[in-house]
C-alpha cells in the first residue's frame, strides 16, 4: 500500500535549540533510501506503509535517545497503487500556477 507520510519530531525538555536533534531524525530518514523531502516544518517520506512507519519510529527513537520527551505530528496520504506522489503532487501545483 503506497503512502506519503509527513511528520515532525520535536524534542522536549532539551532547551530552546532543538535543530541538532531534529537533524538526527532527518539523518535516519535520508539513510533509509526511501524518497523523502524536508522543509521548514515537516519531513515527508514515500513508500509502503510498513517501511515508512518503521522509518518514522527509527527517527523518533534517534531523538528520544537524547531527549526526555518527544512530540510527533504525523499526516498520511494512503493511495494504493500510486508511486512517485512525492514529486507528482508538487509538479501538478507548479503546472497549475504556470497556466
Amino acid at each position: 500500500m503506497g503512502v506519503l507520510v509527513a511528520f515532525s519530531v520535536t524534542p522536549l525538555g532539551v532547551g530552546d535549540s532543538v535543530g541538532d536533534l531534529v537533524a538526527e531524525a532527518v539523518r535516519v530518514v535520508r539513510a533509509s533510501g526511501l524518497p523523502n523531502r524536508t522543509d521548514a516544518m515537516f519531513t515527508t517520506i514515500e513508500g509502503e506503509w510498513d517501511e515508512v512507519m518503521a522509518v518514522v519510529k527509527q527517527a523518533v527513537d534517534a531523538v528520544a535517545a537524547h531527549a526526555p520527551r518527544v512530540s510527533v505530528s504525523l499526516k498520511a496520504d494512503v493511495r494504493p497503487g500510486v508511486t512517485g506522489a512525492l514529486d507528482a503532487k508538487v509538479e501538478h501545483i507548479e503546472r497549475a500556477l504556470r497556466e
